[in-house]
């Protein structure tokens, strides 16, 4: 969307890490409702009105908080919900970024949608540094086979039409699933059955592949990551892996738990996480 005519005075936020982000922008006193998933900053956003999930929000409660503005996300928020209050006059802001320079762009946008430019420019900044200069540091220098795994039971991982692989590869890494795609029904995710076609799946996201560990294993990750979001991922889950004592980064004890917000969440931690990021794959710092 364009910057508004008037900074909105009364913002809701569906999507987590826009929360945090409007905060960091100055905007917490604007920001009027959020989803009982937006927990950071927690001082800042626990007095606001929770209008329920991301995938369920209450839309009637949504109006009636009179917002000038919404904030939803393509893959967090479903479709039917954005139509219902654009048809009850709310702006929206919308965002779907799937690279990390997508992201920036799109904070810039969120910036000037709501006339917080001045206020998010050190943070914009800050990042647009540390993006630039990571992108310098790993040009030229071999990938680092990467394995991120977001869900387990079955095991679920990302492929390369995701922010959250962009981001590990703008680190150096390489994610060992760039090319795969879900497969349906499940039992095809292992060559237990014939796919469902093309015309079958439809607009199903197939950027999510479930994958077997034997799977992930014959492709030699030399750094496993285990972010503790979507699924919390802890150190219970190491046996997992240790099956498997010749992957590289098995055999090497790389494999490492780390905040998932630093490789999924796009706003005012994304700086500190290009840095984290590349440290574990060997990018040293300037």
């Amino acid at each position: 969307m364009d910057a508004m005519s008037r900074a909105p005075q009364r913002i809701v936020s569906l999507v987590p890490s826009v929360t945090e982000t409007l905060f960091a922008f100055g905007l917490g006193t604007q920001v009027v409702g959020v989803t009982d998933y937006c927990t950071h900053p927690p001082q800042g956003v626990a007095s606001k009105t929770r209008v329920s999930g991301t995938k369920n929000p209450n839309i009637e409660q949504i109006i009636a908080l009179r917002p000038d503005l919404v904030v939803v996300n393509v893959e967090e928020n479903r479709k039917p919900d954005a139509d219902a209050l654009r048809s009850a006059g709310i702006e929206l802001f919308v965002s779907f970024p799937k690279t990390v320079r997508e992201g920036l762009a799109n904070l810039h946008e969120l910036a000037r949608a709501t006339h917080s430019e001045v206020a998010a420019r050190p943070m914009l900044d800050e990042f647009a540094r540390v993006l630039n200069e990571t992108e310098r540091l790993v040009a030229g220098k071999p990938r680092v086979r990467v394995f991120c795994p977001i869900w387990k039971n079955p095991y679920m991982t990302i492929n390369g039409d995701t922010y959250i692989s962009n981001f590990i590869e703008t680190c150096g890494g390489l994610n060992i699933f760039h090319e795969r795609v879900r497969q349906f029904p499940l039992a095809a995710e292992y060559g237990e059955a014939q796919p469902l076609s093309d015309e079958k799946v439809g607009a199903r996201d197939r950027r999510y592949p479930r994958v077997a560990l034997a799977e992930a294993a014959a492709l030699q990750p030399e750094v496993i990551l285990l972010p503790d979001e979507p699924h919390l991922f802890s150190e219970n889950d190491l046996p997992d892996f240790e099956q498997f004592p010749d992957v590289p980064a098995v055999r090497d004890g790389r494999i490492h738990i780390i905040d998932g917000k630093y490789v999924s969440w796009c706003g005012p931690r994304s700086a500190d996480g290009l840095r984290f990021v590349r440290g574990l794959l060997g990018v040293a710092g300037m």
